[in-house]
């Protein structure tokens, strides 16, 4: 959507989303309950472990909250805002993602994929890994279904078939290489590693390396258009954010993105980036690349996640423990300005997660 039909929304009355927003409240071992048709709070659900990651269920009215050190998975319905199952998992994990029918978990000890059905949520399909990992993640497109996992102690990717549930291939990466995320419709692998200050493009079927990018900062989030054609990556070295172009696999250009850029978010021509040091979002135009706007939030953004109908940008404040509630259309005609929240909320010590749920 273009930046004038984007300006045309900041005239419209904002209107709640009908849905809630679930935060993994890390130090609180709570789940806080956000109702974003009205932006009140429920009452939070308890958890006898720390959450660190949730997720949404594609389909259903239901979130799964992790609590990685303590290996346990919770799953809560949205409607009744209770946890309806609890699963063991049988040690600590590093992660996990959904997939149509089922979440997969990245377990570190033992190290393994692991597949749990939406319906049971008992173990299916377990691949057993060499190394302990890190970070992982999966592509659906086309009917890949595959998924790659980077291990520091091993110093490479793992590439697996989910489908046979099996490891294809091992390849070598840069030292310390800890985030990995699939492109081009899961044709490419990128690897991130902080300390080489590079990533490596990997083709996803044989594992060959297809070229390596140094960058002036160290890679630690990334962050993607829609359309796949634009790689945003943030980090330490510089108060700038680097673009990829994937389809071209170069560099393309280094632009200042506020102090100490973080995590990112892309929403109709905006990309959206965390300041922790300073208490704020960047806002940059996507496509002259100028400042859009700045934001001050509550204490240490550091997580950021949008809405599904585009209207909100939901900012979780570490340290002051909020969320953050930006409303999109308040960005448009601003240049070089402040712009407004459009509100606060508490939601427990340390939110490190968020997933958002559609009531129908």
């Amino acid at each position: 959507m273009g930046g004038a039909a984007w300006a045309g929304c900041g005239r419209r009355k904002a209107t709640g989303f009908p849905g809630y927003c679930f935060v993994a409240a890390q130090d609180a071992h709570s789940l806080a309950v956000v109702d974003l048709s009205s932006f009140r709070m429920g009452r939070p659900i308890r958890l006898d472990a720390a959450p660190t990651a949730i997720l949404p269920h594609p389909r259903l009215p239901k979130v799964f909250a992790l609590a990685a050190e303590a290996g346990v998975l919770y799953e809560v319905d949205a409607a009744r805002i209770a946890i309806t199952r609890r699963v063991r998992l049988g040690g600590p994990a590093a992660g996990m993602l959904a997939g149509a029918d089922a979440l997969w978990l990245l377990l570190r000890e033992p190290a393994a994929l692991v597949e749990l059905p939406f319906d049971s949520l008992a173990p299916r399909r377990r691949i057993r890994l060499s190394a302990p990992p890190d970070d992982f993640d999966i592509n659906f497109d086309s009917g890949g279904n595959r998924a790659a996992v980077v291990s520091r102690a091993a110093a490479g990717v793992f590439l697996a078939d989910l489908e046979r549930g099996a490891l294809d291939r091992a390849a070598p990466v840069a030292r310390d290489t800890n985030v990995v995320r699939f492109q081009q419709k899961g044709e490419q692998v990128i690897a991130g590693s902080p300390a080489d200050r590079s990533v490596s493009m990997l083709d996803a079927r044989t594992g060959e390396l297809i070229v390596h990018l140094p960058l002036a900062i160290e890679p630690q989030h990334f962050c993607f258009t829609p359309d796949g054609g634009q790689i945003f990556v943030s980090g330490p070295g510089k108060d700038a954010v680097a673009i990829i172009y994937p389809y071209r696999t170069e560099v393309g250009e280094t632009i200042l993105a506020g102090r100490a850029p973080a995590a990112m978010a892309v929403v109709g021509p905006y990309l959206l980036v965390t300041n922790p040091e300073t208490n704020t979002v960047t806002v940059l135009d996507i496509d002259t690349r100028r400042l859009a706007a700045v934001v001050p939030i509550g204490r240490e953004p550091r997580h950021i996640l949008i809405t599904p109908d585009n209207q909100y940008a939901l900012v979780l404040d570490e340290k002051s423990g909020d969320m953050a509630v930006i409303r999109i259309a308040s960005l448009a005609a601003r240049h070089y300005k402040s712009a407004p929240l459009f509100t606060i909320l508490p939601v427990g010590d340390k939110p490190v997660s968020a997933a958002v749920v559609t009531l129908v």
